[in-house]
């Protein structure tokens, strides 16, 4: 057995990983399906409900960083495995009983979204402690391929599900892959280390925070990558918000057809995970960066001119191809992130990574339904996906055009 398999709690951590990312996949194509066909939501309210999930990530992701830097990682993780798991079975729940709202699925989201800051903090800084240095980027790289897996699978499932009344046994699937989630986690060995020395018992949060922002700002590799991430998440975000609605209503798909189509565009995930590692030997880690970054964004063209039938193939071209190219870039940068910070601030440096970028994601979802509601969901993809693929301009502002490899340490 070789790279990041050779080690037995990092291959719990990503049983459990892929269980949950499979039933969180299907779920990201229940809601909008059932928020459209269902409670008949327009565009401005799918923007409003997909800004809900991310408006924490505004909030507390900055110290959501600092706090975790203060705790032992895994119980943070486990904490919020099992609050997503009751908030996932009591939407099952409400649709049993046919008493599922907007205002439910509003809740849900903004609430899950908070564990999901809480979780995403701890579990970046977490992998490290699991893995050597030289096996981050191969154990990155499975994460993402499982979590690209799972979108191929569940989605046509959850579509499926939702065409056939069936949400109820999704919701309670997904409800069920957190707590199998939080099963694997507990069966972990391995000894995390003291959170820290005197100062990290210090009581004030706001210097911590301070410090691990200001870090990110001042280091001009982490600044320029970042710029170009968040202006990417923006558009991306709104074209999400738009993408059930755009297939269903303007192209005219059916809710399985489109857990179909998604399903496949999950393949250029994997792909990308996959390759992510030879291509960063190939051509270098930085050069990887660029290529994935000015190559994958042209491809979201393709995606406003799908229409019905043999125009599907737009879509799926499109989505595939941009989808690939954000996972392989994704794995490496990740990969960097992790062998290049300080261990010691890796939370609050992750979390103020997140926050920059899932901040934009509520901004960008709004726009998206605003911009539905002004040119029509065609248009509104038009303008999206221009705006993303000319966020890749930013890495030709920084040092990132100049090397063959990323630094590490």
């Amino acid at each position: 057995m070789k790279g990041s398999l050779r080690h037995r709690d990092f291959r719990l951590l990503w049983a459990g990983e892929t269980v949950s990312q499979a039933g969180s996949a299907a779920t990201r194509v229940m809601l909008p399906l059932i928020a459209v066909e269902t409670l008949h939501a327009s565009s401005m309210t799918m923007g409003v409900l997909n800004a809900a999930a991310w408006l924490p990530w505004l909030l507390i992701g900055l110290p959501a960083g600092a706090w975790v830097d203060r705790m032992r990682r895994r119980p943070v993780m486990l904490v919020c495995n099992t609050v997503s798991a009751v908030l996932l079975l009591s939407v099952g729940a409400a649709a049993w009983l046919d008493a599922l709202s907007a205002g439910q699925l509003l809740l849900v989201a903004v609430l899950s979204g908070t564990a999901d800051v809480f979780f995403r903090a701890a579990y970046s800084a977490y992998i490290p402690a699991l893995l050597p240095r030289e096996d981050l980027e191969d154990g990155n790289s499975k994460l993402e391929a499982s979590e690209s897996a799972a979108d191929v699978v569940a989605p046509s499932a959850g579509g499926a599900l939702v065409q056939a009344g069936g949400a109820v046994f999704g919701f309670l699937a997904d409800g069920l892959s957190f707590l199998v989630s939080v099963l694997l986690l507990t069966r972990i060995r391995a000894r995390e280390a003291p959170p820290g020395g005197e100062r990290r018992r210090a009581p004030a949060l706001g210097p911590e925070i301070r410090e691990g922002f200001a870090f990110l700002v001042r280091d001009p590799f982490l600044r320029t990558i970042l710029l170009c991430d968040a202006g990417m998440n923006l558009f991306l975000a709104g074209t999400q918000a738009l993408a059930v609605v755009f297939l269903s209503r303007t192209v005219g798909v059916g809710g399985g057809a489109i857990g179909v189509l998604i399903a496949l565009v999950g393949l250029g995930g994997v792909l990308g995970a996959v390759v992510s590692p030879w291509l960063a030997r190939r051509v270098g880690t930085a050069r990887a960066v660029m290529l994935c970054a000015f190559c994958g964004g042209p491809f979201g063209l393709l995606i406003p001119l799908t229409t019905d039938g043999a125009g599907l193939a737009a879509f799926l071209v499109g989505d595939f191809c941009l989808t690939a190219s954000i996972v392989a870039g994704n794995v490496i940068i990740v990969s960097f992130r992790q062998a290049y910070c300080p261990p010691g601030m890796l939370g609050r440096i992750s979390s103020g990574i997140r926050f920059v970028m899932y901040g934009t994601i509520p901004v960008g979802s709004l726009l998206g339904g605003a911009l539905a509601t002004a040119l029509g969901d065609r248009g509104a993809l038009w303008a999206l996906y221009t705006g993303n693929a000319l966020c890749a301009l930013f890495l030709l502002q920084g040092p990132v055009r100049q090397r063959r490899e990323l630094p590490v340490g």
